[in-house]
C-alpha cells in the first residue's frame, strides 16, 4: 500500500455536513457524537470506551458489586462441583491400553490391583450380580468426542455398571486367565482431583469472567451474545476437566448428559457468534432474519443429534460446528463489505482460521478413531487444544486494540498446540510411525510454523502493519517545514501528516477534545487532540487562533487493521516532534530578526550618519546627488531589514519611487504597472527577494544594454506572482549569456520563493525577463538556502 502523498495533495478534513459518506452511511459532524454510520453499532463499547461516554460513579459501583458478584458464583460452581466430585468412589489406579483394545493394570495402590500389574482385564460384576464385559473403551469419558455411535453406547453402558459397583464399596474385577479380585472404592477426594482438572476449571473461571466483564461494561445485544459464548466455552472446559480425572470412576450421570449438553454448548457457540458478526461491528439489514434462521436451525440440528434421530452423531456435530463457523465467516466479509472496518476483518480471519484448524482436528480424530489404543488420548488431548484455541480466541477479542501481547502470544501458542497435536494423531494414524518419532515430527513442524511464520500470522490476523522509519522521517520533516512558513495551517497539516502515517478510510473533525491521544471503539478510530500552535506574533496566546479541536481517524491503513496503543504513542510522539521542530525554527527565526534589527539599526545610526555628513561636504552637485540617492536605498534597505512583514502594495509603492529615481537619474524612462486582486503580506524573505531581483534586473539594463526605457509590470492573481521587466537597450541572446553573480544571484533569488525565472529576446530590441511564482502566498518565508 503506497503512502506516498507527494503526487495527492493534501486532503482536506472531513468536517460536519461535508464530510464524504462511506460505502457504510454518514459520518457525524463535529459536535462530537457517536459516528454511527447508518446502522452501524462499532462506537465506544466494551472493547474500547471513547471519551465521549464517561460512567457515572453509582453506575460504575453498581457494575463492580455485579462483577464482585458473578465472580463469587463461578467460584462456588467450581467449588460445588470439585466437593461432588471429590465425595464420588474411585479405583485408585492407573491403567494402559493396548493396540488391540485390552485394558492393562499399570500401576494401583490396591496391594491386590498391583499384584495384576500388566494383565488385561476382560470384565466386572456390576451390583446386579451380573458380568459385564469390559475393554479400553473404559478410559474414555468423552461420549462427545466418540466417532462410532456404537462405542458411545457402550462407553455409556461400561461406565455407568462401574460407578453402580463402586457405589457398594468394592468392584469385583475379572482379568484374563479367568482370576477375578474384589478391589475397595474409596472417595476420590480434592487430591485425587488432579493437576489438570485444576488448571482446565481455572481456564474456564478465566474465560467466564472475561464475558461478565464485556456485559457488564455495556449491556448490549452484541455484547450479550458475547457472553453467551464465554459461558458456553467455560462449560466446555468444565466439562472437559471432569474428563481428565485420574483413576478408574466417574458420575454416571456426567456420561449420559455428555453428547446433548456439549452439544448444546457448541451449537449455542456457533449460532451466538454468527448473530453477533451480524450485529457488530455493523448492524447489517438481515440480522434479524438471520438470527431467527440460526438459532432455531443450530438447536434444532443439535437436538436430532443428541436425541439419536441422525446417524453417525459425531460427523452430524462436527459438520454443525464447520458449517457455523463458515457461515460466521460470510456474515463478517458482508460486514466488511458494507463498511471497511478493521474489526470485521480480524473477526473474518479469526473465523477462518479456526475453521481450518477444526478440519485438521477433526481429520485427526477421525483417523484416530481406528487405532483402539490412542481412543483416550485422543478424547482428552483433541478437546483441550481444540477449546483452549477456541477460549483464548475469545479471551483475546476485548484486547484487540490494546498491547496485551501476552494474550496474543497465548492464542497464538493455543493454535500452534492444536494444530501440532492434530499433526501428531494423523501421523500415528495414517503412517503408522511410532508415538515418539510422530510427537517429535509434529512438534518440529509446530516449531518452524511458530519460529518462521509468526510475524505474517500475526499481520494477517490482527493486521498489524507499520511505515518504514525512513518513510515516518520524511512525512514528519516535509510537514515541519510546511507548519514553520505557516503555523496558521497547523490543523490541515497534522490532518495531512497523520493521513501519510496511518492511511485512514475517514478523517474528520469533532469538539470533543480528550487530554491525549487515544485509540476507541475497540480501535476503529484513533483520536488525537488539535491545540493551535503559536505563531511568531503571539496569534495563539491572544486567542486569535482557531479553538482546540480533536481529529478522529476511523479504520487504519483503508479499513485493513485496527488501531492499537503503539499507534497512539507514535502519534502523540510525532506531534510532540512538531511543536519542537516548529519552535526551533520560531526561535532561530524570532534570533534572525534581532539581528536584521540590530544591523538596520547599526546602518542607519553609524553608516547612514556618515553618508549625510559626506553630502553636505560633496564638492559638487553630482556627488551630492549620488549620495543622496544612495541615502534613498539605505532608507529603504534598513527599513525592509527593520519590518518583519508588510503589504504588498505598500512594497511596490516604495520600489516604484525608487526606481523611478535611478532611472531619472539614468536619463531613462520607466513605466510602471502593478495589479493585484488582493493585498497581501510579504515576509522578510520575500520582500528582500523580489527587492534585489528588479533592482538588478534594472541595473543590468541601464549599465549593461544602456536603455532608455524600462518596463516593469507586477500582477498578483489568486497565488500566482508575476514580475516582467523589458528594457529597449542593446543586449540580444541571453541563452548564450554566462551568467555571473547577477544573474547568478537573479536565479537564486527565485528558486528560493519556489518560482522559475526566464529570459528571451524583446520584440524589436532589447531583453524581456520572466518571473513567476505559482504558490506566492505558500512560498517559503525562511528557506534555509
Amino acid at each position: 500500500m503506497n503512502h506516498d502523498t507527494a503526487n495527492r495533495g493534501p486532503r482536506p478534513v472531513a468536517t460536519a455536513g461535508r464530510a464524504p459518506a462511506p460505502r457504510g452511511g454518514a459520518d457525524a459532524g463535529a459536535t462530537g457524537t457517536p459516528m454511527t454510520d447508518g446502522d452501524s453499532v462499532f462506537e465506544a463499547s466494551s472493547f474500547g470506551t471513547g471519551p465521549e461516554l464517561v460512567a457515572g460513579g453509582q453506575r460504575v459501583a453498581r457494575r463492580r458489586r455485579a462483577l464482585v458478584l458473578m465472580a463469587l458464583l463461578g467460584c462456588l460452581g467450581v467449588f460445588v462441583l470439585a466437593r461432588w466430585l471429590a465425595a464420588t468412589p474411585y479405583l485408585d489406579s492407573q491403567w494402559t491400553a493396548t493396540a488391540r483394545g485390552e485394558l492393562l493394570v499399570h500401576t494401583s495402590v490396591h496391594p491386590v490391583l498391583a499384584r495384576m500389574g500388566g494383565q488385561a482385564l476382560q470384565a466386572l460384576t456390576g451390583p446386579d450380580g451380573q458380568h459385564m464385559a469390559v475393554n479400553a473403551t473404559l478410559l474414555q469419558r468423552s461420549p462427545r468426542w466418540q466417532v462410532s455411535d456404537a462405542l458411545r453406547l457402550q462407553l455409556i453402558e461400561q461406565n455407568r455398571v462401574l460407578s453402580a459397583a463402586l457405589a457398594t464399596g468394592q468392584v469385583r474385577l475379572r482379568f484374563a486367565g479367568g482370576e477375578e479380585v474384589l478391589a475397595a472404592a474409596t472417595a476420590r477426594g480434592y487430591a485425587g482431583l488432579g493437576w489438570l482438572f485444576w488448571m482446565l476449571c481455572a481456564a474456564a473461571l478465566v474465560l467466564y469472567l472475561v464475558g461478565c466483564v464485556v456485559a457488564l461494561a455495556r449491556p448490549q445485544l452484541h455484547n450479550l451474545l458475547f457472553l453467551v459464548m464465554t459461558f458456553c466455552q467455560a462449560g466446555n472446559l468444565v466439562a472437559i476437566a471432569t474428563e481428565t480425572l485420574p483413576g478408574l470412576g466417574a458420575p454416571a450421570g456426567l456420561l449420559v448428559l455428555d453428547l446433548p449438553l456439549r452439544l448444546a454448548l457448541d451449537a449455542c457457540t456457533g449460532a451466538a457468534i454468527v448473530h453477533a458478526f451480524a450485529l457488530y461491528p455493523l448492524r447489517l439489514p438481515w440480522a434479524p432474519r438471520l438470527a431467527l434462521v440460526v438459532w432455531p436451525g443450530a438447536l434444532l440440528w443439535a437436538g436430532a443429534v443428541a436425541a439419536g434421530w441422525l446417524q453417525a452423531a459425531w460427523w452430524w456435530s462436527q459438520g454443525l460446528i464447520l458449517a457455523l463457523g463458515l457461515l460466521a465467516g460470510w456474515v463478517a466479509q458482508q460486514s466488511y463489505a458494507k463498511e471497511p472496518n478493521p474489526f470485521a476483518l480480524a473477526m473474518k480471519r479469526f473465523a477462518i482460521t479456526s475453521v481450518a484448524t477444526g478440519i485438521l482436528m477433526s481429520a485427526a480424530v477421525a483417523f484416530s478413531a481406528r487405532l483402539p489404543g490412542l481412543a483416550h488420548g485422543v478424547a482428552v488431548g483433541a478437546s483441550v487444544t481444540w477449546y483452549l484455541f477456541l477460549g483464548s480466541l475469545l479471551a483475546l477479542v476485548p484486547f484487540l486494540a490494546g498491547s496485551r501481547r501476552v494474550l496474543r502470544e497465548f492464542a497464538l501458542l493455543a493454535g500452534i498446540s492444536t494444530v501440532a497435536t492434530s499433526l501428531d494423531l494423523l501421523f500415528v494414524s495414517l503412517f503408522s510411525v511410532g508415538p515418539f518419532l510422530s510427537l517429535v515430527v509434529a512438534v518440529s513442524v509446530a516449531a518452524l510454523l511458530y519460529g518462521g511464520a509468526r510475524t505474517f500470522i500475526l499481520r494477517q490476523v490482527l493486521g498489524s502493519n507499520m511505515l518504514p522509519t525512513e518513510r515516518i522521517f520524511d512525512h514528519l520533516y516535509r510537514s515541519a517545514r510546511a507548519l514553520q512558513s505557516h503555523p496558521e495551517r497547523h490543523p490541515l497539516l497534522l490532518a495531512q501528516l497523520l493521513r501519510d502515517l496511518f492511511d485512514p478510510l475517514k478523517l474528520q473533525r469533532v469538539s470533543r477534545v480528550p487530554s491525549r491521544t487515544r485509540v476507541v471503539r475497540g480501535g476503529a478510530a484513533l483520536v488525537v487532540p488539535v491545540t493551535p500552535v503559536a505563531t511568531l506574533d503571539g496569534s495563539a496566546a491572544r486567542g486569535d487562533a482557531p479553538p482546540p479541536h480533536a481529529l478522529m481517524l476511523r479504520f487504519a491503513q483503508r479499513g485493513q487493521r485496527l488501531f492499537t496503543a503503539q499507534d497512539a504513542r507514535l502519534a502523540e510522539r510525532l506531534i510532540e516532534q512538531l511543536r519542537r521542530a516548529v519552535a526551533y525554527d520560531q526561535a532561530v527565526e524570532r534570533g534572525r530578526s534581532e539581528e536584521r534589527l540590530r544591523i538596520a539599526q547599526d546602518l542607519h545610526d553609524d553608516i547612514g550618519a556618515r553618508l549625510l555628513t559626506l553630502m553636505y561636504q560633496s564638492p559638487t552637485p553630482e556627488m551630492e546627488d549620488y549620495i543622496r540617492h544612495t541615502l534613498q536605498d539605505l532608507k529603504t534597505l534598513t527599513r525592509g531589514l527593520a519590518a518583519p512583514e508588510q503589504a504588498l502594495s505598500h512594497a511596490a509603492g516604495e520600489w516604484k519611487a525608487d526606481l523611478t529615481q535611478r532611472l531619472a537619474a539614468a536619463r531613462a524612462e520607466l513605466v510602471w504597472s502593478f495589479t493585484i486582486d488582493h493585498d497581501l503580506r510579504l515576509s522578510v524573505v520575500q520582500w528582500s527577494a523580489l527587492t534585489r531581483i528588479l533592482r538588478e534586473l534594472v541595473s543590468n539594463a541601464l549599465y549593461h544594454g544602456h536603455a532608455t526605457r524600462v518596463e516593469v509590470a507586477l500582477d498578483l492573481a489568486g497565488s500566482r506572482l508575476r514580475l516582467r521587466v523589458t528594457d529597449d537597450g542593446l543586449g540580444r541572446q541571453p541563452e548564450a549569456w554566462a551568467h555571473g553573480l547577477g544573474l547568478g544571484g537573479v536565479r537564486k533569488r527565485v528558486k528560493a520563493l519556489a518560482g522559475r525565472v526566464t529570459w528571451s529576446e524583446a520584440p524589436g530590441r532589447g531583453i524581456s525577463c520572466q518571473v513567476e511564482v505559482p504558490e506566492f502566498d505558500t512560498a517559503p518565508h525562511n528557506p534555509r538556502t
